[in-house]
């Protein structure tokens, strides 16, 4: 007899709080009825109508009684901390994004990672003139957050340490790599000198470029977007002396970044230790 009482009473709570999803126009349909039937003028009810219909009932009209209103989320630029977990996850996966073990050496992933971002950068650079602000940044801030997986990479080094009772006892600490403590920032001072370069351009008047629409060189409409490149344009009489030699200067300084990044690169291929099973691998000449 308890059972079938406390049956009854929870299923009387579960009708009563279903009425709260309950279609509104069935309340209205009541209302109408009990003011018809209490003698009320219509003309009224026909007004209260109105009021009565909230801009979320054509929604709800869409979807069952008692499911919660779904909300399309708009699309959003990233966030920093965003972009900053999707490259580190792509290099941590090795460019694997499927998670199925089948990516390369997170070395190769991150001189990939720099590579592409140089080429996305600098691909754009069509013109000698100051990169956009926005590009820079980005430059800059993708850069950081590759270059900060290389302070992670480390060796031991012995040191000394004094302890309490004044002995000397010498320990192995962590410290960067050598040849990134060498060449990290010497390739970041090189870096700096190629953007001051370009920012030098911003002053020049004695040179622009036409823009494609006044390109008359282009002829037959072929102005493919992805193949043209802006025509620089000097005066009749051509450059001055001081522009010459100013951009004879600018041509140095950037064959020396050239020169030192060269460098650089060749100094660390050449402390690479090329595995014996590379060697190996390798097709034999026949004699």
């Amino acid at each position: 007899m308890m059972v079938q009482t406390l049956t009854r009473l929870y299923s009387t709570r579960n009708v009563g709080s279903f009425r709260l999803f309950d279609n509104p126009m069935r309340h209205h349909h009541h209302q109408q009825q009990n003011a018809t039937a209490a003698g009320g003028n219509n003309e009224h009810v026909d007004d209260v109508d109105d009021n009565l219909q909230p801009s979320e009932d054509k929604s709800m009209g869409q979807q069952n009684i008692g499911e919660p209103v779904v909300e399309t989320p708009q699309e959003r630029p990233q966030t920093d901390m965003e972009q900053m977990k999707e490259r580190f996850s792509k290099l941590l996966l090795g460019e694997d994004m499927s998670g199925g073990g089948k990516g390369v050496p997170s070395a190769l992933a991150l001189s990939n990672a720099v590579t592409n971002l140089a080429a996305s950068v600098f691909g754009e650079q069509v013109k000698l003139g100051p990169m956009a602000p926005e590009t820079k940044a980005r430059w800059r801030k993708e850069m950081d957050w590759l270059l900060s997986v290389t302070d992670h990479i480390v060796e031991f080094v012995p040191s000394q340490q004094k302890t309490k009772n004044g002995t000397n006892m010498e320990i192995m600490v962590t410290r960067q790599r050598s040849d990134l403590l060498v060449n990290i920032p010497g390739l970041r001072k090189l870096d700096t000198m190629l953007i001051e370069t370009l920012d030098g351009f911003g002053q020049e008047k004695e040179f622009w470029y036409v823009s494609k629409e006044d390109d008359q060189e282009n002829e037959n409409g072929q102005r493919d977007d992805k193949w043209w490149h802006p025509t620089v344009k000097v005066p009749v009489n051509g450059l001055s002396e001081m522009s010459r030699r100013w951009l004879q200067c600018q041509k140095e300084s950037v064959n020396q970044v050239l020169k030192a990044a060269m460098a650089i690169n060749a100094e660390v291929l050449s402390e690479i230790e090329i595995p014996e099973s590379y060697i190996d691998s390798l097709p034999r000449v026949k004699k």
